[in-house]
């Protein structure tokens, strides 16, 4: 993209867009996920896992103020030189393509095992793409409009979840502590990995329009997935035992097949058909990170391209391998260690240099 003034984002969409990239398809298996790391103390660890994310957030934010019309990118070439630029392109390309493909591959395979089980994945992947390639060849002024259009959506029909709390258990959650803080530390990094995706903003800062509200925003957005995640966290721990709740692979899904109207039997097959637009706001700004990271590289200044091809290559890998959950699994292991680095060692590297870099140079970027 040649310029950032017709694609500006306000402080509203920026949280909408950051706070959709974090609650993506992880939250349907996040409950077992911590029941298995840290009983029934694991829901705790959801608070330090947002703590780190607002604190790596805090530093994308004040390290991306050296460069307020800048990618991270840009940044580089500022500091380490037009060569060390090239290469961030270059790694931010396949990280966000990695993500994306993991994230779009995970919707198809729970899409195909919950609903269209005879449906070929790679013609669920293809029907994603169409939609897809719409909304992101726009840039990321649609992709807010976007997400804040699916915040609003979701609001109502996560009230749906409270409905399960009529046969609930608050003695699940006690006692307390039985086994120290041990349980709740092993479950830290699970939630930390969850609230990854903040990591965008290392590619949307230069489009939001007050930057001076980035910190707060992304602090927002941050805190809206806690919300969400404690939510769904606590009303799996009320409902399911224990042990129950480590027997489901995704006990979100599982949760909502009790709730039963009159005029409708199976509610947990039409959340989850409304459900993927919410998936869809996870993958499609880490799609567009990636094709404005590779038009970046090309100095083509234009993503539709990038975003068109990156799609036919994710049809067929679809088709070509035909990923299956064990597979995908694997690959969403190998996200999770990567993201660690690049949502969360990288922001505070790369801000400490910028610190050290300008007390010794005298310059500030502030």
């Amino acid at each position: 993209m040649k310029g950032h003034a017709n694609y500006e984002i306000n402080t509203k969409q920026f949280v909408f867009l950051i706070h959709g990239v974090q609650v993506g398809v992880g939250q349907l298996s996040l409950p077992r996920e911590l029941a298995e790391a840290g009983g029934t103390d694991g829901w705790m660890a959801l608070f330090i896992g947002w703590a780190a994310s607002v604190a790596a957030s805090l530093c994308i934010i004040q390290a991306m103020k050296r460069v307020p019309g800048g990618t991270l990118i840009d940044l580089l070439a500022q500091y380490f030189g037009r060569w060390a630029g090239t290469a961030g392109a270059v790694c931010l390309a396949l990280y966000f393509a990695f993500c994306a493909t993991a994230i779009t591959m995970s919707a198809g395979i729970m899409i195909s095992g919950w609903l269209l089980p005879r449906t070929p994945l790679y013609m669920l992947i293809a029907l994603f793409a169409v939609p897809t390639y719409l909304i992101v060849r726009n840039g990321v002024r649609v992709l807010g409009r976007y997400a804040e259009l699916v915040f609003l959506m979701f609001v109502p029909l996560s009230l749906f979840l409270l409905i399960p709390l009529r046969e609930s258990y608050l003695l699940h959650l006690f006692p307390m502590f039985k086994d120290g803080v041990q349980p709740i530390l092993s479950a830290v990094g699970t939630t930390v990995f969850s609230f990854t995706g903040y990591e965008v903003a290392f590619i949307v800062y230069p489009f939001l329009r007050n930057k001076e509200f980035a910190s707060i925003g992304i602090v927002i957005a941050n805190t809206l997935s806690l919300l969400v995640f404690l939510l769904i966290t606590l009303v799996c721990f009320l409902y399911f035992s224990p042990d129950e709740i480590t027997q489901y692979s995704q006990p979100t899904l599982n949760l909502l097949k009790v709730i039963e109207f009159r005029f409708m039997e199976r509610f947990d097959i039409l959340f989850l058909a409304f459900y993927l637009f919410m998936i869809s706001t996870t993958w499609m700004p880490q799609l567009f990170c990636a094709a404005y990271s590779a038009s970046r590289l090309f100095r083509t200044g234009d993503i539709r391209l990038p975003v068109a091809v990156m799609l036919v290559l994710l049809i067929a890998y679809a088709f070509l391998l035909e990923p299956s959950y064990d597979l995908n699994a694997k690959l969403i292991g190998l996200m999770q260690q990567i993201s660690l680095i690049f949502a969360c060692a990288l922001p505070l590297c790369l801000y400490v240099y910028v610190r050290i870099h300008e007390r010794f140079t005298g310059r500030n970027g502030k």
